[in-house]
């Protein structure tokens, strides 16, 4: 689940990012939105958070999300470099998608894996 500081209306860069690594990715843009979402879909793998995301400051959100799942992998993004936000479990300064996929792929191992090698098979056919 991706929690985005950019708005419904616009096109988020992090759900095309990890979309394009063939993840499938919710997308909320507030932080009572992702409490509700994540209530309603529990069996996400983990949450890409902006630091700067509306409603509810950082660190708070991750402690609500934990209540609906504990130990629920968070990825915090900070536009700035600062990582303060309290809960969190990997961080990634700025926008880098690079540094961004590479911090999922630790989260979700074997499913990156599956996805890999699906797409190895799929090449294979063709």
């Amino acid at each position: 689940m991706v929690v985005d500081n950019e708005y419904p209306e616009s096109i988020s860069t992090r759900k095309l990012v990890i979309e394009t690594a063939k993840m499938n990715v919710i997308t909320t843009y507030s932080g009572e939105e992702a409490i509700e979402t994540l209530a309603r879909f529990p069996a996400v793998d983990g949450v890409v958070l902006d630091s700067e995301v509306h409603g509810i400051p950082c660190a708070k959100l991750i402690a609500r999300l934990q209540e609906i799942r504990p130990n629920l992998p968070v990825v915090v993004v900070s536009p700035g470099g600062d990582e303060r936000c309290e809960g969190k479990h990997h961080h990634v300064s700025g926008y880098n998608p690079r540094e961004l996929l590479t911090k999922l792929q630790q989260i979700c191992p074997t499913e990156y894996r599956r996805i890999i090698g699906h797409d190895e098979e799929l090449g294979r056919q063709s």
